[in-house]
């Protein structure tokens, strides 16, 4: 096949690639050590990789308060959600961290990166809550978040030092931007369009990514489905990507135009500006446009329906174009899947989302074509077994005992 060049630039102009492996650990002996949570670990990742690209490290105090304010990087770039490593002082002391040291970031007890500290500093966790999420209210999962960061930010440019290693079944769809890139090269994708997911894909979703397929004129549909952080009463990780792969592998998208991949990302629940972020990631893995719903990233009535397609109103060319569709709902009138531009029943639709195909999913009953599709149902059935202690949506024993998606394997000797 020709090698296709989608001519589409990183964000940033160039993607961020920071991996230097350790030849032994003896390279880091010695050094001070901070352990970090998963979400961390994670975000280490994506800075090394260049899903973050422009972003080389974690942010200071420059970049979070104008990220915060305007939505920018000190530099200029957009940028709308703070990326801060949080530590306890306390811990810091313990550690003997200062600006200006090296320092080595673990994770399971094994070296992850390191990172070059440029700043330790606080800042107003609610004032910082209130401008990126637009509210204060603790019962926000994203503002809940900000708020239990501990007391210390400390920035500076990391580089991965140990790869994880991506546990089954993640492994066959986690890709780094470089990869990605080079795949829709080799398969032809001048337009890709994304599709943010943090949910098994029901029928309006199927009809959102055909639709958006059609009005981008594009040559496939990413699905870029978030797999991190997950609390109670949501699908569990594994069910999200293998059920998106299913709707490839039954036909109902046909081969060559469809790829399922797995970002690591805990949720903000951001509402518009998580949108923005979507779109820079997805930017950043090669995609030339990217489809945005109702109610994109949102959370309760914290945002309105379409916050997510306003905001892009007040921005600059991001570099990639935004496919904005209102909702697809199954109409008993109409009899199937119906858009909301067109349909003239909205009295008596069926919401697709949340309770309907949940009930689907708790109750057993098989589900008409128009809701959930059969092949869909009966792989979430499997996943369950397979991977979630019999449930389909996370348990308190999923979180405790599911395996890691990640691991980072000890420092050769």
């Amino acid at each position: 096949m020709t090698s296709v060049d989608n001519g589409l630039s990183p964000h940033g102009g160039t993607l961020v690639q920071r991996v230097q492996p350790l030849r032994s650990a003896g390279d880091v002996a010695g050094w001070p050590t901070i352990e970090v949570r998963e979400q961390i670990a994670h975000e280490c990742v994506n800075l090394a990789y260049g899903f973050f690209s422009p972003l080389t490290g974690f942010m200071g105090s420059a970049d979070v308060a104008s990220v915060a304010d305007n939505m920018r990087l000190a530099s200029g770039y957009v940028w709308p959600i703070p990326i801060v490593l949080d530590v306890p002082d306390a811990e810091l002391t313990q550690a003997g961290v200062a600006a200006g040291d090296s320092i080595l970031l673990t994770h399971q007890g094994n070296p992850l990166a390191t990172l070059d500290v440029t700043e330790i500093f606080a800042a107003d966790l609610s004032d910082l809550a209130g401008k990126v999420y637009g509210t204060t209210d603790p019962d926000h999962p994203g503002v809940q978040r900000t708020l239990n960061y501990a007391n210390r930010f400390v920035a500076g440019d990391i580089t991965l030092v140990c790869e994880p290693v991506i546990s089954p079944p993640f492994d066959r769809y986690w890709r780094t931007p470089a990869q990605l890139r080079s795949e829709l090269d080799e398969l032809g994708w001048q337009r890709a369009v994304a599709h943010q997911t943090r949910n098994v894909p029901h029928s309006g979703h199927e009809y959102l990514m055909k639709g958006a397929f059609m009005e981008a004129q594009a040559d496939g549909v990413l699905v870029s489905a978030v797999i991190g952080e997950k609390k109670v009463g949501d699908y569990i990780d594994e069910a999200i990507v293998l059920t998106h792969e299913n709707l490839r592998t039954h036909g109902f998208f046909r081969d060559g135009i469809h790829r399922t991949t797995a970002l690591l990302w805990d949720m903000r629940y951001a509402g518009p500006r998580e949108a923005v972020f979507h779109a820079l990631v997805r930017k950043n893995l090669g995609c030339t446009h990217h489809m945005f719903g109702r109610d994109h990233a949102g959370v309760g009535d914290y945002y309105g329906r379409y916050a997510a397609h306003e905001i892009f109103d007040d921005l600059p060319d991001l570099g990639i174009r935004s496919v904005l569709t209102l909702e697809w709902w199954y109409c008993p009138t109409c009899g199937g899947v119906a858009y909301e531009g067109i349909c003239g029943h909205p009295d008596t639709k069926q919401d697709l989302a949340g309770r309907l195909i949940r009930s689907i999913i708790d109750g057993g009953a098989e589900p008409a074509p128009q809701t959930l599709r059969a092949e869909t149902l009966a792989l979430v059935r499997q996943c369950a077994d397979e991977y979630g202690f019999g449930s389909p949506f996370v348990t308190e024993q999923y979180l405790s005992e599911r395996t890691p998606v990640l691991t980072i394997p000890p420092a050769p000797v």
